[in-house]
């Protein structure tokens, strides 16, 4: 890609918004420290290194911090043709090859193993849909408005990237990036009434789904059903499907209005499985009570609201769908993940985004923010007055 624009000075990224990321992510690592240390000196399979997961968590946030500041010097239009489209290509052709080549874990074949380092193709998936999905929406213009010639491309692909996710199974996952997607649609000015139409028939279409993979494997998909609907009655099932959230809600409980205190959490001590993934915001809700988990919740908030506003301010129609996309993933995951945790909403087996412990999540996270950064760094390059001029002037120049 060559690029005349070198001569425009390259505004500041959105101060706020970085000070939150970093925040975010240093009280992560705090948190993996604290959840996983009591396991991990316990356990062979870690070497009685009670900083094994902390580690290996920070390693992870250096190569996910690396290639944000990378991402957030480029200028974001970039990714709209040849980088980004090759990433898209490379993360959704790797999700195709899963059922293949994947190793099973927990149930589901959604992890490709190098050595003792798994990777998740889903986690760089979501990233590369959006990016694939802002380009097009944003190419359609007003097209988009049109089903066949807009709306219908867009299901197509979005269609095909939740089968590939469906077939691992990993419901869930599908359930984020197809809410995330929908947020992208409305954003780009899709007709809500054919937004709604489709969105039921690909429900329905998703019903068929499960129930064919029923008939197939009933064993195992009465299982998934069961933890699915266990959070309604989890004490009528507590040592089975409805473990999980009963050792939940015992954290929480135990927590009470300000917390056991940090590292005293009892549920961590092999009680809650995976209290440093899947169920970290117990553990932060048991160390630090409700006061404590509801600043964290507010600061949560306050980076989506500035994520929000970031992409909303940028004049370039690209940047604001896939700005609001980004957004839009972490904030979706991040309820599905807390409102497994406290019963609001079935658990679903994802993580909280910059919090839990996992390389492909923390990394995945970390390339989204780089992009959302360049795409804030645009804002304070133009202004507010000379904004269009300057993004139009630069997607003249730039040329594959």
């Amino acid at each position: 890609m060559k690029s005349k624009t070198g001569s425009i000075s390259k505004g500041r990224p959105d101060f706020l918004l970085l000070v939150l990321i970093l925040l975010l992510v240093g009280f992560g690592l705090v948190m993996v420290f604290s959840s996983s240390s009591n396991i991990a000196v316990a356990d062979s399979r870690y070497n009685y290194d009670a900083l094994f997961f902390t580690k290996r968590q920070i390693m992870f946030a250096f190569f996910g911090m690396f290639g944000m500041f990378i991402l957030m010097n480029m200028p974001y239009l970039s990714f709209q043709k040849g980088i980004g489209m090759l990433y898209a290509a490379g993360s959704i052709g790797l999700l195709a090859a899963v059922p293949y080549i994947a190793t099973e874990v927990n149930g589901a074949r959604s992890w490709l193993y190098i050595g003792s380092f798994g990777i998740q193709p889903t986690e760089f998936a979501k990233l590369g849909l959006i990016l694939y999905l802002g380009r097009l929406i944003a190419k359609k213009g007003e097209q988009f408005r049109d089903f066949r010639r807009g709306l219908l491309p867009v299901f197509i692909i979005l269609g095909l990237v939740c089968g590939l996710i469906m077939a691992q199974p990993d419901l869930g996952g599908c359930m984020i990036i197809a809410t995330a997607a929908a947020i992208m649609m409305v954003g780009g000015g899709a007709n809500f009434k054919q937004l709604m139409s489709a969105g039921l028939v690909a429900a329905i279409a998703a019903g068929l789904f499960l129930s064919v993979s029923a008939m197939i494997n009933p064993t195992g998909s009465a299982y998934r059903l069961y933890r699915f609907t266990s959070y309604l009655h989890p004490l009528e099932n507590a040592q089975g499907t409805g473990f999980h959230l009963v050792r939940s809600l015992g954290a929480l409980g135990h927590g009470g209005l300000t917390g056991a205190g940090f590292g005293q959490s009892v549920q961590k001590l092999d009680y809650l499985p995976f209290p440093y993934n899947d169920f970290i915001f117990a553990i932060i809700a048991e160390e630090f009570g409700f006061i404590g988990s509801c600043v964290f919740l507010l600061i949560y908030l306050l980076f989506l609201w500035r994520g929000l506003i970031v992409a909303l301010r940028c004049p370039d129609v690209y940047g604001t769908i896939v700005g609001t996309g980004i957004v839009g993933l972490i904030g979706v995951q991040a309820f599905v993940n807390i409102g497994g945790v406290i019963g609001a909403i079935p658990i679903t087996g994802v993580t909280l985004p910059f919090i839990s412990y996992g390389g492909s999540s923390i990394i995945v996270v970390l390339l989204s923010m780089g992009i959302l950064l360049s795409i804030s760094r645009e804002y304070y390059k133009t202004g507010k007055a000379d904004a269009p001029q300057t993004i139009r002037k630069q997607q003249r120049n730039i040329t594959l």
